[in-house]
């Protein structure tokens, strides 16, 4: 049976079944899982601090260089704990370090670019992350929005097209073909469009982590998933981030 369906590839039913055991007399919980998600937290805000720092101190090089750091040992060690979910108590702490350290830079360099547009453009994409989170949260804790088959498979299908429509435009972007309504500050309505879509679905995943991690709670997961639950979350969490951050830098230009 399947018991996990996510539309974070990182939370999947194969890998939280694969994981149990009757042997496990030390089992994951959600208040586990949540107070690691916090200590991840910590780390990614360590991460966007320095690289913020050095953007103000004009070291852009080494900045430059730190973000593609943590966006190259990021996906690595995303994929590495993603295949083998035992390494997640070591890995996504680094993942957590090395996402802050891509998200910092990033922020820092959007910030200063609508500085005048749109002052304060990061600290609102921060602010409306978090309480998009904790709507969603009490949404599924009520159990106003269920994660019913229905809407996992509807959530599940659009979180593989989003990825393939972003491939696309990655791979199209190599061969110098210019997708104007994806770029960052875009005001256009198909632009502003994609990405509400975006952000609706990337809330909408939270219900269904929010769900894996009280499953797995429920079933007796070993206690190491703790840290899978709050990595798999994390994803989400920044993916969330970054669509809200570019959905603010799109408004940007409609408040001259």
């Amino acid at each position: 049976m399947a018991l996990f369906e996510s539309g974070n590839p990182t939370l999947s039913d194969k890998i939280f079944n694969r994981s149990l055991s009757p042997a496990n007399s030390d089992v994951m919980t959600v208040r586990g899982s949540i107070q690691k998600f916090g200590f991840l937290l910590l780390m990614v805000a360590a991460g966007a601090a320095y690289t913020w720092k050095l953007y103000s101190e004009f070291k852009f090089p080494t900045m430059m260089t730190l973000m593609w750091v943590g966006l190259i040992g990021g996906l690595v060690s995303a994929l590495i704990i993603s295949f083998k979910p035992t390494t997640a108590r070591w890995l996504s702490p680094a993942y957590g370090l090395l996402e802050g350290l891509a998200l910092g830079a990033l922020s820092a360099i959007i910030n200063d670019a609508f500085k005048k547009s749109y002052p304060g453009i990061v600290l609102q994409a921060v602010m409306l992350t978090f309480a998009v989170a904790f709507a969603m949260f009490l949404l599924y804790n009520f159990r106003i929005i269920k994660p019913t088959q229905k809407f996992k498979a509807v959530i599940v299908g659009a979180t593989a097209g989003i990825g393939l429509f972003y491939l696309v435009w990655m791979v199209l972007s190599l061969f110098g073909v210019n997708l104007a309504f994806m770029s960052w500050g875009n005001a256009s309505p198909l632009g502003i469009g994609i990405n509400l879509v975006v952000v609706a679905i990337a809330a909408l995943s939270l219900i269904l982590d929010f769900e894996q991690i009280e499953t797995g709670a429920e079933i007796g997961a070993p206690k190491y998933m703790e840290w899978y639950g709050a990595f798999g979350l994390l994803v989400t969490m920044v993916w969330l981030y970054i669509e809200i951050l570019k959905l603010l830098s799109r408004f940007a230009n409609n408040r001259n």
